[in-house]
């Protein structure tokens, strides 16, 4: 076909189309940004929930876009009309404000290369393979889906590579005539990309996490805009790339194979390439076989299941953080006084197979996240938390502020702060023996230990010798004095050296206390407990205790 019947075809195609693509270049110029600062992008498709997988996508996008002083912005990719949701694009803008990864650019924001929805730059795409058109770069298929069937059929029995290609690619060389005859007849056709590629040649890439990788060359001609006048993704997101002035494109290992096509096509339109950055899949394992997290199977996999449970989003984010970068957990764990937003993240430090996602890795970090946390910090969030998920206990918190307060705050300024909390719904669990109504209910049902205690020892010792106005230390050594004076081993180690001349030792008066006043065997610092409860209510307790196992 010569230029000028494929410019004659570009305007039947195109009637509408009456810009260029200089226009569109005009529109979108450079980003004025310092040098190595990287533009990023978060690209969901409105179809579902927001899922772990696509959740650390949009955090490794952002995380490298802040730490360069760059740009992270969100692109809604619909072109898929027939998979989105109703409320899909609210969805993901909910799911990433709850998350705190905050674009800077999308559609309901600031930002200069609006729209951010693709189905909203419908023309613009067209104007690319309008020019495609005239360059004969590609051509108007006609092909139904029941041949395309029977073409697969036919590759797939000779084990055949599947697609429209080569001798397959049977509308590549229509005569401007033949084109027209098709289209007086309202034959549906697609725009498919005229390949100049061929499969037995290898193409190189430097992978920025990956490294070097050598993929066979593109010579599919791929559909490059649907029946419809919609793009797909292949060619969408390279027009969207280059005119948003992306510099990094970070993205799951499933998009490796497709990589060929996505580089072909750069060249093919003139532009030049971002870096491009495959993620390893998050996996699970299951029943000793190892497979990729999956949105339909695991309930960890949907984003709302974090708030649900009450683990913070801060937490999730630091979880995040170990799966981007092998050396982030130590860092943290080593610098209490540091945030996510003080570590310098790496692509050398990414992993490179399947990162598998672990839950007690993830309870773990909690854990440390809680323990650096105040009293009053955990109880505003927690009262927070339950404001949404728990207005009974809520109503209790309220009511019970000051005691809460002081609760939380046990144990929390020495070097090895305790971590018995993993989620806000931990608190209720952890602490019910803070609020008198919750121990109650309880009545002893979490105590474990199977002992008999002298409940007359305990009595005595609370009504005529403990003293809580001292300090934690004279507490103790008051309370080895009476464990002595009443038969029992000032430690264990005297205890066991002679076991048969005690009644048993110190630690034995303190674990009795410790479930009558608390309905368990572990807990904070038991003196701190005590002073918060005052002798009345330790004493009230005692009372309940000894009426349950009378």
């Amino acid at each position: 076909m010569s230029e000028k019947e494929r410019i004659e075809l570009a305007e039947i195609l195109f009637p509408n189309i009456k810009h260029d693509r200089a226009y569109y270049e005009n529109m979108y110029p450079e980003r004025s940004l310092t040098e190595g600062a990287m533009v990023t992008r978060f690209g969901p498709s409105p179809t579902g929930f927001v899922h772990m997988g696509s959740l650390f996508g949009a955090f490794c996008d952002y995380i490298f876009a802040k730490q360069s002083n760059g740009i992270f912005y969100l692109r809604i990719e619909d072109t898929d009309q027939k998979r989105s949701i109703e409320n899909g694009v609210e969805g993901i803008y909910k799911d990433l404000e709850a998350f705190q990864i905050t674009p800077d650019e999308s559609e309901i924001v600031a930002g200069d290369y609006k729209p951010y929805i693709q189905s909203r730059r419908t023309e613009i795409y067209q104007t690319y393979v309008k020019d495609l058109i005239v360059q004969g770069l590609a051509y108007p298929c006609f092909m139904k889906e029941e041949e395309i069937a029977a073409v697969r059929e036919e590759q797939e029995n000779n084990k055949m590579k599947i697609g429209i290609y080569g001798l397959y690619a049977v509308d590549r060389d229509l005569t401007l005539n033949e084109i027209k005859e098709k289209l007086e007849n309202k034959e549906e056709h697609v725009i498919r990309l005229k390949s100049p590629g061929n499969s037995k040649n290898q193409i190189e890439i430097i992978d920025c996490i990956k490294g070097k990788m050598k993929l066979p060359e593109n010579d599919m001609d791929i559909v490059l805009l649907k029946k419809d006048g919609t793009p797909t993704y292949h060619f969408a997101h390279v027009i969207d790339d280059h005119l948003m002035h992306t510099t990094h494109v970070i993205r799951g290992d499933e998009w490796v194979s497709s990589l060929p096509i996505h580089i072909q096509l750069f060249k093919i339109l003139g532009f030049d390439m971002p870096k491009y950055a495959h993620t390893a899949p998050i996996t699970k394992k299951e029943n000793g076989n190892i497979r990729k997290l999956s949105k339909r199977k695991d309930p960890e996999a949907k984003v709302s299941y974090y708030e649900e449970v009450g683990i913070p989003i801060e937490a999730v984010k630091l979880y995040l953080a170990t799966i981007l970068n092998s050396n982030f957990e130590e860092w943290y764990l080593n610098n209490n006084d540091k945030t996510i937003g003080d570590f310098t993240f790496t692509f050398d430090k990414m992993a490179v197979g399947g990162t598998l996602f672990d839950l007690d890795k993830l309870n773990n970090i909690c854990k440390t996240y809680f323990s650096r946390k105040s009293g009053q910090e955990i109880y505003d969030e927690t009262l927070k938390y339950t404001e949404k998920f728990d207005l009974e206990y809520n109503k209790l918190l309220k009511e019970n502020k000051e005691d809460m307060i002081k609760f939380l705050s046990i144990e929390k300024d020495g070097e090895r702060p305790r971590k018995d909390i993993a989620k806000y719904s931990d608190v209720k669990e952890e602490f019910s023996y803070a609020i008198d109504s919750l121990f109650e209910e309880e009545n002893y049902s979490k105590n474990d230990s199977d002992k008999t205690y002298d409940i007359n020892l305990i009595i005595d010792y609370v009504k005529n010798y403990l003293d809580l106005n001292v300090s934690n230390e004279e507490w103790f050594n008051k309370i080895k004095e009476f464990a002595t004076n009443n038969g029992y081993a000032s430690t264990p180690k005297e205890y066991k050296k002679d076991p048969d001349n005690f009644n048993g030792h110190v630690g034995d008066i303190c674990e009795a206390i410790r479930v009558m006043i608390t309905g368990r065997t572990k807990s904070p610092d038991l003196f701190s407990i005590m002073k918060i409860l005052g002798k009345d209510r330790i004493i009230k307790r005692i009372n309940l205790y000894q009426n349950k196992i009378s």
